[in-house]
């Protein structure tokens, strides 16, 4: 007799996100046996909520194990896997293409043509644990980050892979310099002033400085202090905060002029960013006219 696999139920996805290079979805496995074909993607799984046995064949490797919260399989592209639990699980299913690898590998320094990414089982990172976190937070929200946040954790989970499931030794990485130039940063920066009501890319970010992606994304940090996604965010707020200080366009109009989708996520984020909302703001008299240029 043929046991027919588990149906998963897909609790949330990111399919109608617009996300790019980064697929991801939670799902409740019911008990029993799963198998998963060899596709064009890597995937990882996640292990959320209780303890379950698990028996794993992943490219020819076996396990038997306790499949605890923040464990993780890594499946390359083109590996066939199954998983036989003996309870329930609550699985983040995250699946990124081989073009976003091969981009990594390269700004990384390594040769992406001889990059060998191997199966792992159990694996224990913290670092992936807290990207996966972060992406099943945005997952179960109502209202989605900005797709600038979820392309650098994309870039952030392909470098980690790298780093932890490649054969052999890692390449030498190649000397980068300690920051971006005074005219790479000004550049980027009035570059994002002058399209905070766009949604932002990384590629779009690193073709203004002229760098990959992966070192502006070290580049830009050395430079300031700051992540370049939450430096995005705070000039949201606060261009936000200075179109209700000095017009008297409505809150719904300012939001989607400031890059947010809509204006409760501009009001959440006020309040997370600079402490306060839209309503605590003091605003001008009725009698000034409505002015969406950025103040100076």
């Amino acid at each position: 007799m043929t046991l027919s696999s588990p149906v998963p139920q897909v609790l949330f996805s990111s399919a109608d996100r617009g996300w790019n290079g980064l697929e991801a979805a939670l799902v409740h496995v019911p008990r029993g046996l799963s198998r998963a074909p060899g596709g064009e993607l890597h995937r990882l799984g996640i292990h959320f909520g209780p303890p379950a046995n698990a028996d794993c064949t992943v490219g020819g490797r076996r396990m038997r194990r306790l499949q605890k919260q923040g464990d993780i399989d890594f499946v390359p592209a083109g590996t066939e896997g199954s998983w036989e639990d003996d309870a329930d699980c609550r699985i983040l299913r995250l699946s990124l293409g081989q073009s976003l690898m091969d981009q990594v590998a390269e700004e990384l320094g390594r040769d992406a043509a001889r990059l060998e990414l191997i199966p792992r089982l159990q694996l224990r990172d913290a670092r992936i644990e807290a990207i996966g976190w972060a992406i099943k937070a945005d997952l179960e929200a109502e209202t989605p980050s900005d797709p600038l946040y979820i392309e650098l954790l994309a870039n952030a989970l392909a470098v980690r892979l790298i780093e932890t499931a490649t054969a052999g030794s890692p390449s030498p990485k190649r000397a980068d310099a300690p920051g971006l130039s005074t005219r790479q940063l000004r550049v980027l920066t009035e570059f994002i002033e002058t399209n905070l009501e766009r949604k932002l890319h990384l590629a779009d970010l690193a073709a203004v400085t002229g760098v990959g992606v992966t070192r502006l994304k070290t580049l830009f940090r050395n430079s300031t202090g700051t992540p370049v996604h939450q430096y995005v965010i705070r000039r949201r707020a606060e261009y936000a905060r200075a179109l209700i200080a000095t017009t008297t366009t409505p809150a719904s109009e300012i939001a989607l002029a400031a890059g947010f989708a809509n204006q409760s996520h501009m009001a959440s984020t006020m309040r997370r960013i600079l402490g306060l909302t839209p309503g605590e703001i003091t605003r001008p008299p009725r009698e000034i006219r409505p002015n969406l240029q950025r103040p100076a």
